[in-house]
């Protein structure tokens, strides 16, 4: 009778067990419902909120691109595809064109890379594989820094610095180095002002090493270290490690870093507008004086009355060089896109 007794109240105790235990798993499963719910919610609500962010960006872009086109509708109309190469721009006769002011965005930013390009490489190169590492993070610093200063800084050293020094100093020795050399003497000729495209491209290079050369040591770091400890293993030199392991594996994003750099100089206005000159014709030579579309928009907009052809010229040449910017950034972003594992 006791043992029957006994297994009737640890029959029981489990039965009362078992109960606690599925009420147990019920609250669970509610609660994990409940927490579903809550997590479904939220991020519908943060779907929702970054696909209205990504819109906006579109929405935006758009509206800059519509606005622009719109705003030189009359200057397309009037001069049509050849305002893009009349180099006309006389608001007295209402004769506008765009070719003297693309021509000197073009050659400037072109002249600035070819400056900038190996400087920002050697920056890379230094703080990358020969900088000591407690000099590393302060040239770094330096380096980005130079990106935070504004172009009107520059352009006011430019204007009280640059432009003396090549006045005095530059352009008078270049000039008699290359008289009477063929191409050179004609590329390197006239008065030494100081300043003019080549002074201009020389701001811009300053201005764009930055962005270059902080693009190029951030790839340089994602080399493995293995392709590199092999090379040096079989006793490759820093530069041949350099030529033959880093550039070829990070080729793709130097260009695409390249081409940022170029996309900052094509849009640059202030720095500009204070060193090329500011003349309306198309120079054979780097010291001669010129423009750019940012800096002819700069000076000409505030004296473009409403509604004027003068106004619509300029904002046909703001279409066309976000054309020309979005044409670069499109390809640096391709470029930098990360390479295909095979």
């Amino acid at each position: 009778m006791i043992v029957r007794q006994l297994g009737s109240a640890g029959a029981v105790r489990r039965f009362r067990a078992a109960q606690e235990w599925i009420q147990i798993v019920q609250q669970a499963i509610a609660i994990s419902a409940a927490d579903r719910a809550r997590r479904s919610i939220g991020d519908a609500v943060f779907a929702a909120i970054a696909r209205a962010s990504g819109g906006f960006v579109l929405v935006l872009l758009g509206s800059i691109i519509v606005t622009l086109f719109v705003g030189g509708m009359a200057a397309f109309r009037q001069f049509g595809f050849g305002f893009a190469f009349s180099p006309a721009w006389n608001p007295v006769t209402q004769k506008f064109g765009g070719l003297v002011s693309i021509y000197g965005t073009l050659i400037t930013s072109a002249l600035a890379l070819l400056l900038a390009v190996p400087l920002a490489f050697g920056i890379a190169f230094y703080l990358t594989e020969m900088a000591p590492d407690w000099l590393r993070r302060p040239v770094g610093t330096a380096i980005e820094l130079l990106a935070a200063i504004p172009s009107i800084i520059y352009g006011m050293w430019g204007f009280f610095v640059i432009v003396p020094i090549m006045a005095s100093y530059v352009q008078p020795v270049l000039i008699n180095a290359f008289d009477g050399i063929p191409v050179l003497e004609d590329l390197f000729a006239g008065p030494p002002f100081g300043t003019g495209i080549f002074t201009a491209a020389f701001v811009l290079a300053v201005m764009v090493i930055p962005f270059i050369a902080a693009t190029m040591r951030d790839v340089f770091e994602t080399v493995p270290p293995v392709y590199k400890e092999s090379a040096y293993g079989v006793g490759c030199t820093t530069w041949e490690v350099m030529r033959s392991i880093v550039l070829p594996y990070t080729r793709t994003s130097v260009v695409g870093g390249i081409m940022l750099g170029l996309g900052r100089a094509l849009g640059e206005t202030m720095a500009v507008t204070f060193v090329i000159g500011n003349a309306n014709r198309i120079s054979t030579t780097l010291f001669g004086t010129g423009n750019t579309i940012a800096s002819l928009v700069a000076l000409e907009f505030p004296e473009s009355p409403a509604g004027s052809l003068k106004l619509s010229a300029l904002l046909a040449l703001g279409f066309i060089l976000f054309v020309i910017s979005f044409i670069v950034l499109a390809i640096s972003r391709l470029l930098l896109r990360p390479r295909l594992k095979t």
